[in-house]
């Protein structure tokens, strides 16, 4: 509520008409003193009469204590002593949720905490139908929260945190029906888990990956295997192949005279080049 400057205004304005008005007869003696006096208490309980509020408030006008009307935003008008002021903020307001210790469907303690958005649609009813609409609403989300998390299993907490949301939302609407609010959302914010189930997890998440990692290079494995073998039969099905990848092997060791190749030939190729020259000295010495 933004401090209420108006009244003020009104009553210095009040205050020096009056002494205009009456500064000389404030030095006279007591018993002149009563006009200049009921001035100052007019002034008071008329500048207490004109009220502003801002754009995102209204103003609740009791009438002896029973409810009369909503006022504002702007500048309203109540009747001093009589009528009294209950200002409401209907702007969305983010009410935490403190963290608290619930059990799982398959009984794991954890601790889980939430905020809930709401704002004040019926000003009227939020402040006559309960008593601290805010702090009513943290004791009821609360009271839904542990009733959900009971529900549900480790896995489909940790998974499902929107689910989550949406289901309190929604047990929240029901029951503030008839309170003057409007849930906006409720969102999960932080779960934590004991540390001996933290370990266990960790555990667990590595030998998941460490299990994928040895089944995509399983895969690898099979798909380069099944290359090779397409390369071999190609090579088998066309003579020339064969020649051409080993020139290329070759062409690949580049110039370096680091580099040696040695060429693996059949001894049944050796032995008929040798065979051969056998032959052609046999010839020559004839």
């Amino acid at each position: 509520m933004i401090v209420n400057y108006l009244s003020f205004i009104i009553l210095v304005i009040l205050c020096g008409i009056g002494w205009l008005l009456f500064g000389e007869g404030l030095k006279a003696e007591p018993p002149q003193l009563a006009l200049p006096i009921a001035w100052l208490i007019g002034s008071v309980l008329i500048s207490s009469a004109f009220k502003l509020a801002a754009q995102w408030e209204r103003a609740l006008v009791f009438r002896l204590g029973k409810f009369n009307r909503t006022s504002g935003p702007g500048v309203y008008a109540v009747i001093p002593l009589i009528e009294q002021v209950r200002v409401v903020d209907t702007r969305i307001i983010a009410v935490d949720i403190p963290r608290q210790e619930a059990i799982t469907r398959d009984n794991v303690p954890i601790a889980i905490d939430g905020v809930v958005f709401l704002r004040v649609v019926r000003p009227d009813q939020a402040v006559i139908n309960v008593q601290n609409y805010m702090w009513t609403i943290v004791q009821y989300g609360r009271a839904a929260l542990r009733d959900v998390i009971g529900g549900r299993t480790l896995d489909e907490v940790l998974t499902e945190r929107e689910g989550l949301g949406h289901q309190i939302e929604q047990m929240l609407i029901k029951e503030t029906e008839h309170w003057g609010l409007e849930v906006d959302g409720i969102r999960i914010q932080d779960i934590i888990l004991p540390e001996d189930l933290k370990k266990v997890m960790s555990r667990q998440a590595s030998a998941e990956r460490e299990k994928r990692a040895n089944i995509t290079k399983s895969e690898g494995d099979k798909m380069a295997a099944q290359n090779l073998a397409d390369a071999a039969a190609t090579m088998m099905s066309s003579p020339g192949a064969m020649q051409l990848r080993t020139l290329q092997t070759i062409d690949g060791l580049g110039p370096t005279a680091s580099n040696t190749v040695v060429l693996a030939v059949p001894v049944e190729v050796m032995e008929a080049v040798d065979a051969i020259a056998k032959f052609k000295r046999g010839e020559t010495q004839n």
